[in-house]
């Protein structure tokens, strides 16, 4: 009966008046956790998060069983969908060879930044942000929104926010598309001038993998946050897009690249091992 009518033995046991079973008692509990998190997490935490999360919290639950609660609750992390891309590659400025070629893995902050630009759409019309992401903790060190695609507008902000925050004092790699903001004389220049140490890096053409942190990045953003909200005002685009990436992404959120701890989390592990050392 219980498998012809997708029921649990509990359930059964606890219609018939047996009272409820401790297993039930558990899932109850856990369900309201479980909840509190994907609603903390902005309906974005699918099952491998909200374990670890709930691990965090003392309760340890296998992942099959949290999705499992998770599809009992209608609790359904938002899936991916395609995005605008920005780049701009039919210019005539000087091109960069690819330093980086795909080896997202570094040992220290400073080491590789990573950047790229989207589009955000408002009714008053698009908006551009620009990031750019330390490859060490995946922390976003600089961005800037415009209503414009101009250098001065985009890559400039985001890379003076990023330089204001951050100490290079060794070699850094900066890699990008080769879109036209970034391979403009001004740009150039402005990482040539800053540091010696500087390398300019710059994926193949049409190879979206010699970006892929970033691409991620972005599509993370899109999907459970972006997508999720219809602006009017370019304005309230910003604060929005603020909002996501300085009070979540860069605070709270979860990143398996870095064994589903926040960038904080991390960072102090890895102080703490070099205290150690």
């Amino acid at each position: 009966m219980c498998k012809m009518f997708k029921l649990s033995k509990s359930s059964y046991y606890h219609w018939l008046g047996r009272g409820p079973s401790k297993r039930w008692l558990e899932n109850q509990t856990i369900s309201s956790v479980i909840r509190d998190i994907f609603k903390d997490s902005f309906e974005s935490y699918g099952a491998p998060r909200i374990k670890e999360e709930l691990s965090k919290k003392g309760y340890h639950v296998s992942r099959p069983r949290v999705a499992r609660i998770m599809r009992a609750n209608n609790l359904f992390a938002r899936r991916k969908r395609r995005f605008k891309i920005t780049t701009d590659s039919e210019h005539n400025y000087p091109l960069a060879r690819n330093i980086l070629n795909q080896n997202f893995t570094v040992f220290r902050k400073n080491q590789v930044w990573v950047s790229d630009i989207t589009y955000i759409e408002t009714k008053q019309g698009w908006m551009y942000l620009t990031v750019i992401i330390d490859l060490f903790h995946r922390k976003v060190v600089g961005w800037s929104m415009s209503e414009t695609l101009n250098t001065s507008d985009t890559i400039i902000p985001a890379w003076n926010m990023a330089v204001k925050s951050n100490d290079i004092t060794k070699e850094l790699i900066f890699h990008s598309d080769r879109g036209s903001q970034y391979a403009s004389y001004g740009f150039a220049d402005i990482l040539k001038n800053h540091n010696a140490l500087i390398k300019q890096s710059m994926s193949r053409k049409g190879n979206c993998w010699d970006n892929a942190v970033a691409e991620s990045f972005f599509k993370s953003l899109k999907v459970e946050w972006v997508y999720k909200h219809s602006y009017t005002l370019r304005s309230e685009a910003e604060l929005s897009v603020f909002q996501w990436i300085e009070t979540w992404y860069n605070r709270r959120r979860m990143h398996s690249t870095l064994g589903y701890k926040t960038i904080e989390e991390f960072e102090i592990e890895m102080y703490n091992q070099k205290t150690a050392a």
